[in-house]
């Protein structure tokens, strides 16, 4: 991974702040929209829907991933320094191996963790890789840890948290297995939907010389991300 160690010009950290304000707005704005939980209307359909509904769930699933900005937050910074199609090819798919094991694991044998202290980890995972990209472990401790290893890691964790929330919906036994499959095709999808899209905006950002430039001031605005996250979950866990 790159070290980044350029100081922010004094226009850049007005721009950071910009940015770290308007989260903090989305985030204060959007508490029922918050990591996995879901939407009511798809809350009540899951809940209410018994035997095998392939279509819709292939279509829940899609969703929940292409507005899971927790799962897109994270895929940006496993990409931001993946230049090959190749190397994004290998990450995403050991994301996408860990998500998908620990879905199927944790809902069909009925073992899950609290949801808040879940989605914290997963916050951590954003913060994690932010630092990462920013080349602060290869600084501070003088080694580099897996990349690849971290991102199985993290999916397994990112699984697990949509596990604990679909567990608590309480699906109807029959269709489960068919239901749950379709739904982690779907996540699946929606998957390589949000990252074509991240892909093709990284494309054009890369093409200029401002990526460069500005990518110290863009991870560090991820690991403020990540941070926020995990500092929402952990309040939720208090007062809960």
């Amino acid at each position: 991974m790159m070290q980044l160690t350029k100081k922010l010009p004094a226009q850049t950290l007005t721009r950071l702040f910009a940015l770290l304000a308007v989260l903090l707005i989305f985030l204060a704005s959007g508490a029922e929209a918050l990591a996995h939980n879901v939407a009511e209307g798809d809350k009540g359909y899951i809940q209410e829907s018994s035997g095998a509904l392939i279509l819709p769930f292939i279509y829940l699933g899609a969703k929940h991933m292409v507005t899971g900005y927790d799962h897109l937050l994270f895929l940006f910074g496993v990409i931001f320094f993946l230049f090959r199609l190749k190397d994004v090819g290998i990450y995403v798919t050991l994301f996408a191996f860990g998500h998908s094991a620990t879905l199927l694991f944790g809902v069909l044998t009925g073992i899950s963790a609290n949801a808040y202290l879940i989605d914290a980890i997963i916050g951590l995972s954003v913060v994690y890789k932010a630092m990462d990209n920013l080349g602060a472990f290869q600084r501070w401790f003088g080694f580099q840890p897996s990349t690849k290893a971290a991102t199985l890691v993290f999916g397994f964790f990112h699984g697990f948290g949509l596990a604990t929330k679909i567990i608590e919906f309480d699906i109807a036994e029959d269709g489960l297995v068919p239901n749950l499959l379709a739904f982690n095709v779907g996540v699946e999808i929606g998957q390589l939907l949000a990252l074509g899209m991240i892909l093709i905006l990284m494309g054009f950002w890369r093409r200029t010389g401002s990526f460069m430039r500005h990518a110290f001031a863009a991870n560090t605005v991820l690991m403020a991300a990540g941070f926020m996250l995990v500092g929402y979950q952990l309040v939720g866990f208090a007062v809960a």
